[in-house]
């Protein structure tokens, strides 16, 4: 499999600052990225900060702000890889359950290309048994899930939950799915 069109998918986590560096490494190896944020993201991080780096608007809701629809099928058939970094523990199980309440979600749904995450969240809440559940699910269903590592949390806790760096989440992804 080669990887030439990514969507990043990106939710509402402390971790999402990491997806600029993640749009930016996808995009400095000449891989076309589109993002989709999350509306719970934005409070995270800006859209046009991951638009400048992606070269593409950023997409966030069904509709443009002109009326158009942002085709969520036609996306999930254009990528050769959704990946959700970060993917809190709500969009997991949202995932995992089927849930569709954003664009990001339903992208997901109708991808036809494979898909990963990189979980981030505290340390309490990745040990739940309903996370770890959710997660079985996922890889059941052929998820691929990146980390996360274990670290300094935002919570100033010290345990896994902390999201992968993106350039070992771009070497992951490039060894497994190749390019």
């Amino acid at each position: 499999m080669s990887i030439k069109k990514v969507v990043v998918g990106v939710t509402g986590g402390i971790a999402a600052y990491k997806s600029a560096y993640l749009v930016r490494g996808l995009k400095k190896q000449g891989i076309e990225v589109r993002v989709i944020m999350t509306p719970a993201s934005k409070q995270f991080i800006g859209p046009l900060t991951l638009s400048t780096l992606s070269k593409n608007s950023v997409l966030s809701e069904f509709q443009t702000d002109d009326g158009n629809w942002n085709d969520h099928v036609e996306l999930g058939r254009w990528a050769d890889l959704l990946i959700i970094a970060p993917a809190t523990a709500n969009t997991i199980g949202k995932m995992a359950n089927g849930l569709c309440d954003n664009l990001l979600l339903a992208v997901y749904l109708s991808a036809k290309c494979p898909v990963a995450i990189a979980p981030a969240m505290d340390l309490d809440m990745y040990a739940h048994p309903s996370v770890k559940q959710n997660l079985r699910i996922l890889k059941e269903s052929g998820v691929y899930q990146i980390g996360p590592e274990a670290g300094e949390l935002a919570s100033g806790l010290e345990g896994p939950g902390r999201m992968t760096e993106p350039e070992k989440i771009i070497s992951t992804l490039l060894e497994h799915y190749g390019q």
